[in-house]
């Protein structure tokens, strides 16, 4: 799957809502036009069917349609191939 939008996910927090559903983070970093970036991880294409094709689209969205413990429906773009995971949201910082 070729993917040109979404929010890549770098890190994913040991025992947290990300990991407990499977959600996978970033694997190495790389030097690309002069800076390092990290790839390898998941990216998050949709929430509960809608479009994110950024971190703000995905902080606006969640901090506008969902409450902790909500349990959500994420898409992501993984290993040329997508697929769906339920989330249930933890509390936010």
């Amino acid at each position: 799957v070729n993917v040109t939008y979404g929010w890549l996910i770098t890190h994913v927090v040991s025992g947290g809502p990300a990991a407990n559903a499977g959600l996978r983070g970033g694997t190495k970093n790389v030097l690309i036009a002069g800076k390092y970036v990290t790839i390898g991880g998941d990216i998050i294409i949709a929430i509960n069917g809608t479009k994110i094709t950024g971190l703000d689209a995905l902080s606006t969205y969640l901090e506008e349609n969902t409450l902790p413990g909500q349990t959500i429906e994420v898409t992501i773009a993984r290993e040329n191939q997508t697929m769906t995971v339920m989330v249930t949201l933890g509390t936010r910082p």
